[in-house]
C-alpha cells in the first residue's frame, strides 16, 4: 500500500483545518485565562480547589499524593510564568501545561501563515509522546511521593 492510500495523509479541506486551528486556540486562551485567575497554592497541590472543586481524596484520607496532585498547581505555574517552580512542584504537570503552550503556538502559527495544522500534528510522534507522558506521570508520583510533607 502506498502512502496516498493511507487515509491519514490525505488532507484535511482547508477551512476544517482552520476551524481546528481555531478551536485549538481558542482552547488554550480559556484554559490560560482560567489558571492565571487562581494563585497557585504554596503546598504544591490544592489550587483546583480554587475552581470549585473538592480536595484530593488522596490527600486528604491517605496523606499521600495522587498521581496528578500537583498537575493544576504545575500548570498555574507555567501561566504565572514560573516554569521551574513548575517542575519542582510537578514534572508532569509542568510538561502537559507547556506542551498544551506549544500546541496552541503551532494552532496559531497556521492560523497567520495558512500552513495546514493538521497536516503538521500528524508528524507528530504520538506513539513516543504517550509513552514518554505515561513514564513522566509515574516518575512524577514517584517524586511527589518523595517529596511529600510528612
Amino acid at each position: 500500500m502506498t502512502d496516498a492510500g493511507d487515509p491519514r495523509l490525505q488532507p484535511v479541506h482547508p477551512v476544517l483545518d482552520r476551524i481546528l486551528a481555531g478551536l485549538v486556540v481558542a482552547a488554550a486562551v480559556a484554559v490560560v485565562w482560567l489558571l492565571a485567575s487562581v494563585t497557585p497554592d504554596a503546598r504544591g497541590h490544592g489550587t483546583h480547589e480554587q475552581l470549585g472543586m473538592r480536595p484530593c481524596g488522596w490527600a486528604t484520607e491517605l496523606h499521600r499524593p495522587c498521581p496528578t496532585c500537583g498537575v493544576t498547581t504545575a500548570a498555574a505555574q507555567v501561566v504565572h510564568l514560573h516554569p521551574l517552580r513548575a517542575f519542582v512542584v510537578q514534572p508532569f504537570g509542568a510538561t502537559l501545561a507547556l506542551l498544551g503552550l506549544f500546541t496552541a503556538l503551532v494552532a496559531s502559527r497556521s492560523l497567520v501563515t495558512g500552513e495546514p495544522f493538521v497536516a503538521r500534528l500528524r508528524r507528530w510522534p504520538y506513539g513516543r509522546i504517550v509513552v514518554g507522558l505515561v513514564v513522566l506521570l509515574f516518575a512524577s508520583w514517584g517524586y511527589l511521593w518523595l517529596t511529600w510533607p510528612r
